[in-house]
């Protein structure tokens, strides 16, 4: 069988030892005579894999003491909710950057938990863009300022965080572990886990503990963090399997050389992908130079009948989910951290025949 490259925006790619390892403990664990599945969430046996991954992850990220690092559910898109609910006290505000689609998801869940200023507009700027720390006007007293690490339907990312006057919260979702961060300048970092981690399911969430500690009193438990900073991230049953294939993912990142050198292999495969997009006139990267994703490469072709016959033709020769998001359209290639370098030329190869063929 020839080589499937997915290109997915997630969920999306796993490294391939992972899936085979998750393969052979899918019936039997640990010599344990039971499925990684069916363990109790309670037994040594699971116990070691949520510790493991807890640490591993502390590790990936250089975590400091102060932080509590949770696995939840709901995805980000529950953390646009629990967020304002834990941190936006009465009559405080919070700040905001629409930067595209996630960020505007995430105003809209927030202003209906209380004030919300937004401070600053990019998400129909064209070539897409996220706003720069020196384009932020913070609001005096705010009680927090969210922004979207990377927007992975327009292919925008931050390249610099801002430094804040208030907690500085982040949704990374789409590049997590993908480079290095300095998590004490953050309140809070919170990421599904279908792009880097793992598959969806569970959602990691690096919050700041004093932050937790000073929550409103009247969030019903399950939203409160402080709830699952107590019961450590088992105060209800968790997403054990996700969990699992997480923590197998995290071995993986620290067997590559760790969000370091992960970095170095990203840089270089979006460097060989947006190459080939800007060394003809056939291809138009979407994203602003300054500001080009590097796991999400979005770029349009002449005519949306010549995208189509590209996503179409692409999926043919094994080049899977380039079709763009439905709602802007073109063309993307997703290329996270287990995405292979093989991958990515073997796209660049496409894109040169394509435009022979076509241009």
């Amino acid at each position: 069988m020839s080589d499937v490259f997915n290109f997915s925006a997630g969920p999306a790619v796993l490294p391939k030892s992972v899936l085979e390892e998750a393969q052979r403990d899918l019936l039997d664990i640990s010599n344990s005579g039971i499925s990684v599945l069916e363990h109790s969430h309670r037994g040594k046996e699971y116990m070691a894999i949520q510790e493991e991954a807890q640490a591993n992850m502390r590790e990936l990220l250089n975590v400091p003491e102060g932080y509590s690092v949770l696995f939840l559910q709901g995805g980000a898109s529950q953390q646009f909710a629990v967020i304002p609910m834990n941190l936006l006290g009465a009559g405080q505000s919070a700040d905001y950057t629409n930067s595209g689609a996630w960020a505007k998801k995430a105003i809209g869940e927030a202003k209906k938990i209380g004030s919300v200023n937004v401070i600053a507009e990019t998400g129909d700027v064209r070539p897409c863009t996220v706003p720069t720390p020196d384009e932020l006007n913070e609001t005096e007293g705010s009680a927090y300022l969210h922004i979207t690490a990377n927007e992975t339907i327009s292919g925008a990312q931050w390249k610099t965080f801002p430094t804040t006057q208030a907690p500085l919260v982040a949704d990374m979702s789409s590049d997590i572990l993908s480079r290095p961060l300095d998590v004490s300048n953050f309140g809070v970092i919170y990421a599904g886990a279908q792009k880097n981690m793992g598959p969806s399911g569970v959602t990691m969430v690096i919050v700041r503990d004093e932050l937790a500690a000073n929550a409103p009193a009247d969030i019903p438990l399950i939203w409160r963090y402080q709830t699952h900073i107590d019961n450590d991230s088992m105060f209800n049953t968790p997403p054990c399997f996700s969990i699992y294939l997480l923590m197998l993912v995290t071995r993986w990142l620290k067997a590559q050389g760790g969000v370091e050198g992960m970095e170095k292999i990203n840089i270089a495969k979006a460097a060989t992908l947006y190459g080939a997009i800007d060394a003809t006139d056939f291809y138009s990267g979407a994203a602003h130079v300054d500001h080009r994703s590097l796991m999400n490469v979005t770029f349009n072709l002449p005519t949306p009948e010549l995208e189509a016959q590209f996503a179409k033709e692409a999926d043919a020769a094994g080049l899977k989910g380039l079709k763009g998001h439905r709602s802007v359209g073109g063309l993307r290639a997703s290329i996270y951290n287990a995405f292979p370098t093989a991958g990515v030329d073997s796209l660049v190869n496409f894109m040169q025949e394509f435009e022979k063929n076509n241009g």
